[in-house]
């Protein structure tokens, strides 16, 4: 183990730990209210969970780092059907949470299963291309992972979560796109999925019937959130009074009066708002720059990995991360609709900090392996 921490990214391992320890006082921050008022439960219910899920993280974080990614060969096809069982089981006997069926409840805990299948899909995909490498300028070879995917998707899309299958849909389409499959495939498939797209919205529009649910079209109405208060814009809204109250340096920490129920579990996707509310823009800035780092250096392992299997893992959870990131603070911005995405080492949300945890674990095992290789030489 001594030898595996030697060759770990000490910077992005420094960051990290930082940025999820900044994550656990907020969300203790931004829950200790709305625990109490709200659910009338102790105030430090959400930290000591969150305290948990990253205790959890890290045991597994600690074992999954000994083995080798050549060993993910042996492993990708039954988690990848694992992943496919687990979302259709949960549409069956999940737990509605949010107006959506997108959990297990296990006791106490509650177990979101396409937080994980993220992070196995871009395995998935690594361990796949890599394996057929030679093969892939033939179009069955090519395109049956999409082809599983696309099945993935559309299991997310049915609990209904718009967020998730987006995100989804985006990782899977990177790494198409960057796995060293050739052009006319690439383009040919990229012409072909925006084309049915486009014909699949012209079809439903002038059918007048659509797929997604009425709360899920409300969304779409992002823009000028303030004049729509006492309706759908009251969240974005309440960001902004937050974000305006913080000012340059904020009003302190635990002083936040948007998380007194003006924002809606202010401790999961607004968790930014109270940040700058309580710590100021400039916290939020360095927060921001913190992120890029992160993602700087998870793409610095993977361009220095000799291997497509390494790279592509790197930068599919370079992708993973920077599209949780984007979507959470462009809906927080008014930018796009919110669609209930955490935001990365902060938000509240054991599922999603388990696989976030499980991510980072794969990029650093990448990196003491790029080390290794290179002492060899």
């Amino acid at each position: 183990m001594r030898k595996i921490f030697k060759y770990l990214d000490k910077t992005l391992l420094i960051i990290t730990l930082i940025l999820f320890i900044f994550g656990l006082i907020m969300v203790f921050s931004a829950s200790n209210v709305t625990a109490y008022m709200s659910h009338a439960v102790s105030p430090y219910r959400y930290f000591i969970k969150q305290g948990a899920f990253l205790l959890v993280g890290f045991i597994i974080s600690f074992f999954l780092i000994r083995f080798n990614t050549r060993s993910y060969n042996y492993f990708y096809w039954p988690f990848i059907i694992i992943s496919i069982v687990s979302l259709g089981l949960v549409l069956v006997f999940g737990t509605i949470i949010n107006k959506a069926k997108s959990w297990f409840e296990i006791g106490p805990i509650s177990i979101q299963p396409s937080e994980f299948v993220k992070v196995i899909v871009i395995v998935f995909l690594a361990c796949y291309y890599d394996i057929n490498k030679k093969k892939l300028n033939k179009w069955t070879v090519s395109l049956f992972p999409i082809a599983i995917c696309l099945i993935i998707a559309v299991l997310i899309f049915a609990q209904p979560d718009l967020g998730t299958t987006i995100i989804f849909a985006c990782i899977v389409g990177a790494i198409f796109l960057s796995v060293p499959i050739s052009k006319e495939i690439k383009f040919k498939t990229t012409f072909l999925t925006f084309g049915l797209l486009f014909f699949g919205i012209v079809v439903i529009l002038g059918s007048g019937k659509g797929v997604l649910l009425q709360r899920q079209l409300e969304r779409f109405n992002f823009t000028d959130p303030c004049s729509r208060i006492l309706d759908d814009g009251n969240q974005v809204c309440n960001c902004y009074i937050a974000i305006n109250n913080g000012g340059l340096t904020g009003v302190g920490l635990g002083n936040s009066t948007q998380k007194y129920l003006y924002l809606p579990e202010p401790y999961t996707d607004f968790i930014f708002a109270i940040i700058v509310e309580e710590l100021g823009v400039i916290t939020g800035i360095i927060l921001i720059f913190a992120y890029i780092v992160v993602l700087y250096r998870i793409l610095l392992i993977g361009r220095q990995c000799p291997n497509n299997r390494g790279a592509t893992i790197c930068y599919g959870v370079a992708i993973y991360i920077f599209l949780h990131i984007a979507i959470n603070l462009m809906g927080i911005m008014g930018m796009m609709p919110m669609t209930g995405v955490p935001l990365p080492f902060i938000s509240y949300g054991g599922s999603f900090t388990t696989s976030l945890i499980i991510a980072l674990t794969l990029v650093q095992r990448i990196s003491f392996e790029n080390a290794v290789m290179k002492e060899k030489k």
